[in-house]
């Protein structure tokens, strides 16, 4: 049985100050980040779509992490596929060189953008301005990788993006062990697989992401614990049920246990700090479960 054709834009990306490596896709297709994104730290990303061979994942990264080229890893996977002229793959390796294929037989508009430390592909587009508006804002956007990557995917579907419309899009950054625990490389892996706007429900489910998990806040965004702020947070803990005592402002161990048990239920437990400070996205929730909407 043939598979049917994840209409796609990705890019594929790689920040020299990190060594992160991630793929962003969006596509015409359900759950498109359970077929286009790979990615290993300290070996490469790979975005595989149109006709998507998923082995060339494995494939190419198992090749990358030998240190083959990504323009011969392309080579040599185009080379052992039947159909390679219904295929679309874009690589970028650890030493962030990039490469991209795009088959002829692939649906048209079909094409890639090649640029410094990431490759943009995409088939079935409005037109070429898609991979090239991704390409120049992952260029221009400051901030991290999953930052450019996800103003890269926002600019492809303003150019444009898949002519069949919008369905499914993903994140995927890799960093070693970045993931949840330091068990593993997940980074950053946030799929949205059925929605009308998916690129912007993808946006708001980092944000989510980020603000519980992540350890990537502006690192003037804190408060102290002083009289004022436990003050504030030994009234909401007993608001919520966690805190019985007085708001004597001391943020002794009984205050300290209620704050991190409370962290702990909403999933805070990574960013409880541990240096008499609190950080000012951790507490802007808190104030938001005390006071839905005020934030």
């Amino acid at each position: 049985m043939r598979s049917s054709v994840p209409s796609t834009f990705s890019i594929v990306g790689f920040d020299p100050k990190t060594k992160d490596l991630g793929v962003a896709v969006e596509s015409k297709f359900v759950a498109v980040g359970a077929v286009v994104p790979f990615a290993q730290a300290g070996v490469g990303a790979v975005a595989t779509q149109s006709y998507a061979n998923t082995t060339f994942g494995p494939k190419a990264l198992g090749m990358m992490k030998q240190r083959v080229a990504p323009k011969d890893v392309l080579q040599r996977l185009v080379k052992a596929d039947k159909e390679a002229a219904r295929r679309q793959v874009g690589l970028v390796d650890a030493r962030g060189r990039p490469a991209s294929y795009t088959g002829k037989e692939c649906f048209p508009w079909a094409g890639h953008v090649v640029g410094q430390h990431y490759a943009c592909q995409g088939n079935l587009l409005a037109g070429a301005d898609v991979v090239k508006e991704m390409g120049r804002a992952f260029e221009r956007t400051q901030g991290d990788l999953p930052v450019r990557l996800l103003a890269a995917l926002s600019a492809g579907q303003r150019a444009g993006g898949d002519k069949r419309g919008q369905q499914s899009a993903a994140l995927l950054v890799v960093r070693d062990r970045g993931g949840y625990g330091g068990f593993n490389d997940r980074w950053i892996d946030v799929r949205v697989d059925d929605h009308p706007a998916p690129i912007e429900e993808v946006v708001r489910v980092f944000n989510v992401y980020d603000v519980t998990l992540l350890d990537r806040e502006d690192p003037t965004d804190v408060l102290p614990l002083n009289a004022d702020v436990v003050r504030e947070l030994q009234a909401g803990l007993t608001a919520l049920g966690f805190y019985r005592g007085a708001a004597s402002g001391k943020f002794d161990s009984k205050t300290k246990a209620a704050f991190e048990a409370w962290a702990s239920v909403n999933n805070f437990e990574n960013k409880v700090r541990s240096d008499g400070k609190v950080w000012g996205s951790v507490f802007r929730a808190f104030r938001a479960a005390v006071s839905p909407g005020q934030s």
